[in-house]
């Protein structure tokens, strides 16, 4: 089902489905990377980036992959051609008209989170902040020692392998980077009350970083 006020659009050249809410005044486009079997359809993502839309956040749910290259695993897995691929979306926003001038934040899930780091890596003048959820920031690589942008790393209090792996990321980063741990969360935030600790996280982190980067970019 679309998101109410959005645009149904494929992004060039592969062609990838997208939607895109960019509601006039919005202090940041948030662009979403989702994990290893999933899509711009993720129920989690699309009512985080409805509530970001309200918070006065400009939203971008995509497939990183076409439908021919999501049936490979080794494409679903592989960082550097999802991170590459978020950086050309990136480049592609750049172009829209409500979207041009807009400070760029990316929001992973999972695998998307190394994504995101990747793509921030690959363009740091563009990237303001990524908020990872849930995700495998560890799977960056040596991205994580290099990438400059502010990162928030949400991880539910009951996924105890994935805390570890957060934090060992964490230590390899010198960005400034802060582990927030929802107590009771599952790995999908599937709880009552976790996903809304996640948006709350998430609104505050992005809020201070694209303000940062407005304040910086005009001065």
């Amino acid at each position: 089902m679309t998101r109410p006020d959005t645009t149904e659009l494929r992004i060039p050249p592969t062609g990838l489905g997208a939607e895109l809410s960019a509601p006039p005044g919005s202090r940041a486009l948030v662009i979403f990377a989702h994990g290893g079997g999933s899509s711009r359809f993720s129920p989690r993502n699309r009512a985080v980036a409805e509530a970001l839309v309200g918070a006065g956040f400009a939203t971008l749910l995509l497939d990183l992959l076409t439908q021919e290259e999501a049936g490979s695993r080794t494409n679903v897995f592989d960082v550097d051609l999802l991170g590459s691929r978020l950086a050309e979306v990136i480049d592609w926003a750049r172009t829209r008209p409500e979207t041009s001038a807009l400070p760029v934040a990316l929001f992973g899930a999972s695998t998307g989170a190394a994504a995101a780091i990747r793509a921030a890596l690959l363009r740091p003048q563009a990237v303001c902040a990524v908020v990872s959820r849930g995700g495998r920031p560890d799977l960056a690589g040596p991205s994580l020692g290099q990438v400059a942008a502010p990162t928030l790393l949400i991880v539910g209090g009951a996924d105890g392998p994935v805390i570890d792996l957060n934090r060992q990321a964490m230590a390899r980063m010198t960005a400034p980077v802060r582990l927030e741990i929802v107590p009771g969360a599952t790995h999908l935030f599937e709880e009552p009350g976790t996903l809304e600790q996640v948006v709350d996280l998430a609104i505050g982190w992005l809020t201070v970083h694209s303000a940062a980067r407005e304040t910086a970019a005009g001065s």
